[in-house]
């Protein structure tokens, strides 16, 4: 499980997807790591390069 500490002590174990227009609040148990960056799906990881449109989440169209 990865786990990143904030200013204040709390540690954070969700955060926004990486992807600019995605809508998805990733896990960090569970999210997708590139560079740094979490992801929710590896189509947003790979920066939905060919024929990978959106993330595939319900109510999120990013990229779509």
């Amino acid at each position: 499980t990865t786990q990143t500490s904030s200013e204040e002590g709390e540690t954070i174990t969700q955060l926004k997807c990486a992807c600019g227009p995605c809508i998805c609040v990733v896990d960090l148990a569970t999210a997708i790591e590139q560079n740094g960056q979490y992801y929710c799906s590896a189509a947003c990881a790979g920066g939905h390069t060919g024929e990978t449109k959106g993330c595939g989440h319900p109510g999120c169209n990013c990229c779509g």
